[in-house]
């Protein structure tokens, strides 16, 4: 069973890819989604996450002073939308995104800026969340980078990207890509968590807690129990009370 994906299918995450934008020279770029940016996908979301998938070239990005450097294959994550900018020199004058936007049709609205110097293009959208301040999310960073060290992951995450926007493909495919590219980008996350780090994400490495966890997340509505979580987590109660309240900070009930 996998823990995660259960849990991440509380969020009924919706999504595409906003944007197609390429970037050379000298650049600064203020981003963050706005509600107007999920009407051509026909839908509306209490929470947004944003990414930027990196297909070529290398770009720097931050949030209030916190700093990333992504390059080809890496994904810049921003789980609560925030606001931010895509650079190459912090120093030049930032400009609104949504200033640049050359077109918006059926796919990725298109964004490009020239300039000498080396370029980068990126895959930039978002995932609409239903739900409202789910710990998940609540346990990541404003922004982090994910890695493209895999080139067979590399590969689907960038053919995903085009899946989200192609109408040929059937609904169903198409539905099902934003849960499948955030449960491979919050895998990556947590492969890079050090050893002995705790919260929310290092309770799912956990087998007994992640376990527990799945079954809040999925069962709810029924009257569940300490004893009904510590058998299905196959641990004793006081185990599972004393892994739990390490790891994510509170008791399970």
């Amino acid at each position: 069973m996998d823990v995660l994906a259960d849990i991440l299918g509380s969020l009924r995450l919706t999504g595409g890819v906003a944007v197609d934008a390429e970037a050379s020279g000298d650049y600064c770029l203020f981003s963050r989604f706005r509600d107007e940016d999920c009407e051509q996908f026909g839908f509306t979301a209490n929470e947004l996450i944003a990414y930027h998938y990196v297909r070529s070239g290398h770009v720097h990005a931050s949030v209030d002073g916190d700093v990333v450097e992504a390059q080809t294959g890496d994904i810049i994550l921003l789980p609560r939308n925030d606001a931010h900018l895509i650079y190459s020199r912090l120093d030049a004058k930032p400009v609104d995104s949504h200033d640049l936007i050359k077109e918006r049709g059926a796919g990725p609205a298109k964004i490009v800026v020239g300039g000498p110097g080396e370029g980068a293009s990126l895959y930039c959208g978002f995932l609409g969340v239903s739900t409202e301040h789910h710990p998940l999310l609540d346990s990541l960073p404003p922004i982090l980078k994910l890695s493209g060290t895999d080139n067979a992951s590399d590969g689907w995450v960038e053919s995903s990207m085009r899946l989200l926007n192609e109408g040929r493909h059937s609904p169903e495919m198409v539905a099902r890509l934003p849960d499948l590219f955030f449960a491979e980008a919050i895998r990556r996350y947590m492969e890079q968590l050090p050893a002995g780090e705790g919260g929310w994400l290092a309770g799912l490495r956990d087998p007994a807690v992640a376990r527990a966890l799945s079954v809040i997340h999925t069962r709810f509505a029924e009257d569940l129990t300490i004893e009904t979580l510590a058998r299905e987590a196959g641990v004793s109660r006081s185990v599972l009370g004393e892994r739990f309240t390490e790891l994510i900070g509170e008791p399970p009930m």
